[in-house]
């Protein structure tokens, strides 16, 4: 049976939140919408596993309300071991760039 894993699997999980905000540098409220569409629907694909959709998409829902997030990314406190979700805003995005 396989199961939704939620901690990082990135060496470098900054890098990885990083790409995900460069991507989204410029963009319009509704390009960055489509944006955000269109890798969903490429990493679903790559997943390939309908249960595993389920769960993710199950896990997505109960993270809305919490900040305000345009986007997250689960990533791994290297420190503690200990899951967390980074939301990201347009404040984000322009703190990265400098």
């Amino acid at each position: 049976m396989t199961v939704l894993d939620t901690k990082s699997r990135f060496a470098d999980p900054d890098a990885a939140y990083r790409a995900i905000i460069e991507a989204h540098r410029g963009l319009t409220e509704a390009e960055s919408a489509d944006l955000n569409a269109a890798l969903v629907l490429i990493l679903a694909n790559q997943v390939g596993d309908l249960k595993l959709l389920h769960e993710a998409l199950a896990l997505a829902r109960s993270l809305q309300g919490h900040g305000s997030a345009e986007g997250c990314i689960a990533t791994n406190n290297q420190r503690s071991g200990e899951d967390a979700v980074v939301a990201f805003t347009e404040q984000d995005i322009t703190r990265a760039g400098n």
